[in-house]
């Protein structure tokens, strides 16, 4: 304890007021775990606990990685940085909208820093919206990549950064490895010149495996939490809505954090008006508007463990029933020749194509 835990501690100390300085995004979303029985039987779902312990390693990796790049850099060796871009307009005024329609600001007219989505972030913590304002600031950001060009990492406000130390072994981090082997003359299994010409190549297709990996790893965790939810098909959860498209609304379940869609065409039977850039759908005949952050009461219509898609049915919108009206459509009718198997179809086929763009 003296010698090692206690002066680990001590640098850690350290290593978070450097970090509370250089504000890197804030961000507090619970890693869900899928607890299986020895027969692959999804037994529960639960949010593991973040200790101190954790962040502790987490700010040592990200010092190391910081490190690996400086030294490269100062020695003039080519490297794979990790890079992640600044947000594009577009999906910053996305979450400039979600923020409204929850009651918060996001300020306008300068340039970007993390510390103003902090700023965000702090202004949803502890309300109801805070998973939310998470969630879909996490989603406003591009995606990071390697390339043998440093173009800085925003997420972490950080100028030199690559991947030097991963929880798993990843073969940017053998780049790294070598290139410094390379660097100080350690051995003869550095990078060699056919390697460094092969680097922007390199980079795009760890990039592209890297992407084809987190894929993988949502459908099998949206697959192992429809498996879990099969067998409570007809209960009722709270959750809110997390998206809208002109084919329905998202709801993520508080239970389980699984994400839901309720179809528009099972809303009432009336036509509802698609706001893209407020984020809303609205019923023509009954007024009901329904929009990113509202809680809501959702029906479990349907779990399909095989693709990982839960239908929904909408019961209350902010604790009021869902109002029910008579005829719908454009022109007062019920819509014709839409059974629901078939709106279902629909919705779910376009919901796995919308889902892989906002993850």
């Amino acid at each position: 304890m003296e010698e090692v835990i206690g002066p680990l501690y001590r640098a850690y100390s350290a290593l978070k007021r450097a970090r509370e300085h250089r504000q890197p995004l804030d961000l507090d979303l619970p890693e869900r775990k899928i607890v299986l029985s020895d027969e692959g039987k999804v037994e529960s779902v639960r949010f593991a606990e973040r200790f101190d312990a954790h962040r502790l390693i987490e700010e040592m990796m990200i010092l190391a990685n910081v490190a690996a790049a400086e030294e490269l850099n100062r020695l003039k060796r080519p490297l794979l940085f990790r890079v992640h871009e600044e947000p594009s307009p577009e999906k910053l005024d996305a979450l400039r909208e979600v923020a409204q329609a929850s009651g918060f600001t996001l300020a306008k007219g300068h340039v970007l820093k993390t510390r103003h989505l902090n700023a965000l972030l702090a202004q949803a913590e502890g309300s109801e919206f805070d998973e939310l304002i998470n969630i879909t600031t996490l989603r406003s950001m591009t995606q990071a990549y390697y390339s043998p060009h440093n173009f800085a990492h925003f997420g972490l406000a950080l100028k030199d950064y690559a991947h030097f130390t991963s929880p798993i072994r990843r073969y940017s981090d053998l780049i790294v490895h070598r290139a410094l082997i390379s660097g100080h003359g350690w051995g003869a299994d550095g990078l060699s010149g056919e390697d460094i010409d092969q680097l922007e190549a390199t980079a795009q297709h760890i990039s592209e495996t890297e992407r084809r990996s987190m894929a993988a790893e949502r459908d099998t965790t949206d697959r192992y939490l429809a498996a879990y939810l099969s067998e409570r098909v007809g209960n009722e959860f709270p959750g809110r809505i997390s998206g809208i498209q002109r084919f329905g609304a998202f709801v993520k379940l508080d239970e389980t954090g699984a994400d839901g869609l309720i179809p528009v065409s099972t809303i009432g039977a009336e036509y509802f008006r698609y706001d893209g850039q407020g984020q809303t759908l609205t019923g023509e005949r009954s007024g009901l508007e329904i929009s990113v952050g509202l809680r809501v009461l959702v029906r479990l219509a349907e779990a399909v463990p095989v693709t990982g898609g839960l239908m929904l049915e909408l019961l209350e919108v902010d604790g009021a029933p869902v109002p029910t009206t008579t005829g719908g459509g454009r022109s007062g009718k019920a819509p014709v020749g839409r059974s629901r198997g078939k709106a279902r179809r629909s919705a779910e086929k376009k919901t796995k194509i919308v889902r892989r763009r906002r993850k």
